[in-house]
């Protein structure tokens, strides 16, 4: 099987899976449970949830281990389960990919606020990470994913974190979801800049609001970083309670889902799923889309950016130079 490095360099996007804690509570996961549980309690259901999405087409596939950080584990009284917790995730998504299908250990925030806003320091966030990292590494995964990211601060830490424990490839995203910047205040296309810099393979966003603000942070990243490799996992929009209140339902079908990811692979990507909400049948569709499609060469593609961007008023100005005010 071709590594992750491989498969980046062949022509094509790597099609990811989608989302999956909305696809295990359809399998009977219960309100409230952590996902990450299922991989120790219900390893069928996960197996299974791996292979329903393979089965749709996806080249690659995150385990389900995305709250595995030892804090995260810790607010399920499960802290001690941190290493066989994930080591299951990336085993049971191996044996379900077998040397077929890519396998990319998921890791999200730790769920506590970094100092100086919380109290969670720098090598602390390492070592969670690193360690959660390992077992991924120990379970058999291709490479590591940092997601869902907010704080730049803990990214970062979770890019040193993996690569301390592992000499596996890493990709890492953040979710633009406060009108174009994260939580934290993050724009797209710093975090462009600073992640890049750290030898990742590649850099994006997932989750988010709305399809649209996921493109416009993906065409502030590609504008700033010209050479960087993208990838994009969105949302199948918000969610929004059905009538009856008995679950949450999104309203982006998996055509709407296909039309975007011509838009997002117009901006040279070479990774793209779907996250909240997603389903095998977005991933399938966004399969079929880009099928045959080939993007506009870049210089044609960035030249369409900054104008967009420039017309939105979102294009930084030239800092002018102090030297005038000092005379």
């Amino acid at each position: 099987m071709l590594t992750l490095l491989q498969k980046l360099t062949e022509p094509g996007i790597i099609i990811l899976d989608g989302a999956t804690g909305t696809q295990l509570q359809k399998m009977g996961l219960p309100p409230g449970m952590a996902p990450e549980l299922w991989n120790l309690q219900n390893p069928t259901a996960v197996k299974a949830h791996y292979q329903i999405y393979i089965d749709a087409g996806a080249d690659a596939i995150l385990t389900n281990s995305f709250g595995g950080t030892r804090p995260r584990l810790d607010m399920e009284n499960s802290g001690q389960l941190t290493h066989d917790i994930n080591l299951a995730a990336a085993r049971l998504a191996r044996e379900s990919a077998g040397d077929k299908v890519l396998v990319l250990g998921s890791m999200g925030p730790t769920g506590v606020l970094m100092t100086p806003m919380g109290a969670l320091t720098n090598d602390r966030a390492v070592g969670y990470f690193a360690e959660q990292a390992a077992a991924l590494a120990a379970g058999g995964v291709d490479g590591i994913h940092i997601e869902t990211m907010s704080d730049l601060q803990e990214a970062k830490a979770a890019i040193v974190g993996a690569k301390q424990a592992t000499d596996l490839p890493v990709t890492v995203t953040m979710s633009f979801d406060m009108h174009g910047r994260t939580m934290m205040g993050v724009r797209p296309e710093d975090a462009a800049k600073e992640l890049w810099g750290m030898g990742v393979l590649a850099v994006g966003a997932n989750c988010g609001r709305t399809l649209e603000e996921n493109l416009v942070a993906i065409t502030a990243m590609r504008t700033a970083m010209p050479q960087a490799t993208l990838m994009v996992k969105p949302n199948a929009g918000m969610p929004r309670m059905a009538a009856d209140g008995s679950e949450a339902v999104y309203d982006i079908t998996p055509n709407i889902m296909a039309d975007y990811a011509l838009k997002f692979a117009y901006q040279h990507i070479k990774m793209l799923g779907g996250c909240c909400g997603s389903t095998p049948a977005h991933i399938t569709a966004v399969k079929i889309a880009l099928q045959n499609f080939q993007p506009p060469p870049l210089a044609e593609v960035l030249a369409a950016n900054r104008i967009a961007l420039e017309e939105r008023g979102e294009v930084r100005q030239p800092e002018r130079s102090n030297s005038r005010r000092r005379r």
